[in-house]
C-alpha cells in the first residue's frame, strides 16, 4: 500500500526534525506550508517533504486542511493527516497496514493530547485522521472534522490498536483565533449541535459565563444533540459557569443532572466532589468520588479528561476522610494519591503528615 501523511504549518521549524523522524515510515510526506516567516520550509524540504507554500486568507483550518489534502497523490491508499507537533511512536505503518482490508475508508487510533507536569499521560483520546485517499473533506472553520463526500456508504472504520500518536505542542501558541472561528462555524452551520457545544466551551474557557450558559442550553435543546457524553459535558460546564457567578445550587444541580445523563463518566461525579470539597461537605465528596472510582473503563472520546482519571478522587477522599476523623482511610488514600502521582510534593506530605499522626507523633 502507498502511504502518504500531510499537514499545514506555519512557524514550525523547531518540530521539523522530530515530526519528520516520526513521519519517515510513510511513502512520502506532503505539506502545505501556510506562511512562514522562519526556516520551517526549506528545513522540510531538506529533509525530504515535498511542501508548497499558500497563505489562506480569510483563515480557516478545514480549507488548510483540504489544500493539503490535494497534494496527496491520487494513487495513495492511505493518508494520514497530523500537526507538525504530532509524534507516532515507531513502528506506525506496520501496525496499520495489518489491519487495513480493501475498501476500508478510515482508522481509529490512541491519541495523547496532553500531559501532566510529570511527564505522564492527561487527557487522551481515540482518533481517527487516518483516511482512504477519497471520497473525504474537511470541513468547519475550525475543529475541522472528516466529512464523507464520496458516493454511498464510507467503508469500514478500522480500530488499530498500538498505533500511538502523542501532541507536543508549543505551550506558547495563541488560540485567540479560535473563538471568531467557531462564532463564523456556528454562523454557518447552525443545525449543526456539536459546533455549538464547542462555542459553548471556548465561552467557558473565556471566563464568559453568561454566553456559555445561553449557548450550552441552546446545545441541549437541539434534537440532534443526543450524544449523552457531550451531553453530560455541556451540563458540567453550565454548572461551572454558575459556580463561578456564585450560584452554588443551581451549579450542584446541573452536575446532578450531568451525572444522570451520564452515570458511565467519572466527570460528572468528580466535579460535583469538587464543588462539595469547596463547600466543606464531606460526606457528599466521599460519595461522588466512590462513584467515579467505581468505574474503571476509561473511555475512548475526546470528552474524557485527566484530572479524574488521575490522583484527584483519591486525593479528595484523603482530605474528606481526614476532615472527619478517619486517619486510617485518609492515610490509605492518600498514599493511592500519591502512586498515582510520585512526583507530587503535596500528597508527598499528606501521606507523612498522616503517618506521623496515626503514630501519634
Amino acid at each position: 500500500m502507498k502511504i502518504v501523511v500531510y499537514a499545514i504549518c506555519k512557524n514550525e521549524e523547531q518540530f521539523v526534525d522530530r515530526w519528520m523522524d516520526s513521519m519517515s515510515e510513510a511513502d512520502e510526506i506532503v505539506v502545505l506550508d501556510t506562511g512562514s516567516s522562519d526556516d520551517t520550509v526549506q528545513r522540510l524540504r531538506d529533509r525530504g517533504a515535498r511542501v508548497e507554500v499558500e497563505v489562506i486568507s480569510p483563515w480557516r483550518f478545514d480549507v488548510a486542511r483540504n489544500r493539503s489534502m490535494d497534494l496527496v497523490p491520487e494513487d495513495a491508499d492511505i493518508c494520514v493527516c497530523t500537526d507538525l507537533d504530532e509524534v507516532f511512536h515507531p513502528g506506525w505503518r506496520a501496525l496499520l497496514e495489518a489491519a487495513w482490508r480493501p475498501g476500508d475508508s478510515q482508522a481509529v487510533y490512541r491519541y495523547t493530547w496532553s500531559f501532566n507536569p510529570d511527564g505522564s499521560e492527561g487527557v487522551v483520546f481515540w482518533y481517527e485522521k487516518i483516511h482512504a485517499r477519497h471520497g473525504w473533506r474537511w470541513t468547519h472553520p475550525v475543529h475541522e472534522v472528516l466529512t464523507w463526500t464520496g458516493k454511498g456508504r464510507p467503508g469500514r472504520k478500522v480500530t488499530v490498536e498500538g498505533i500511538q500518536l502523542d501532541h507536543r505542542p508549543d505551550p506558547t501558541k495563541s488560540r485567540a483565533q479560535y473563538l471568531p472561528l467557531l462564532e463564523l462555524s456556528v454562523e454557518e452551520d447552525p443545525s449543526d449541535d456539536r459546533n455549538l457545544h464547542y462555542l459553548g466551551r471556548e465561552y467557558m474557557y473565556r471566563g464568559r459565563w453568561d454566553d456559555c450558559i445561553r449557548t450550552l442550553e441552546r446545545h441541549l435543546a437541539m434534537p440532534s444533540a443526543i450524544w449523552a457524553d457531550e451531553r453530560a459535558a455541556s451540563m458540567r460546564y453550565i454548572a461551572r459557569s454558575w459556580a463561578m457567578k456564585g450560584k452554588r445550587q443551581l451549579a450542584r444541580d446541573w452536575y446532578l443532572r450531568a451525572i444522570a445523563e451520564a452515570p458511565h463518566l467519572r466527570e460528572p461525579y468528580t466535579d460535583l466532589a469538587l464543588l462539595l470539597y469547596e463547600d466543606g461537605q464531606w460526606d457528599g465528596v466521599l460519595y461522588f468520588t466512590d462513584c467515579a472510582l467505581a468505574i474503571t473503563q476509561r473511555p475512548r472520546s475526546y470528552i474524557c479528561e485527566a484530572a479524574p482519571w488521575g490522583s484527584l478522587p483519591h486525593d479528595l477522599r484523603a482530605i474528606a476522610f481526614f476532615q472527619t476523623g478517619r486517619l486510617e482511610e485518609a492515610l490509605s488514600e492518600a498514599r493511592e494519591a500519591l502512586t498515582l502521582e510520585p512526583t507530587n510534593q503535596r500528597l508527598a506530605d499528606n501521606v507523612s503528615l498522616l503517618e506521623r499522626k496515626i503514630k501519634g507523633e
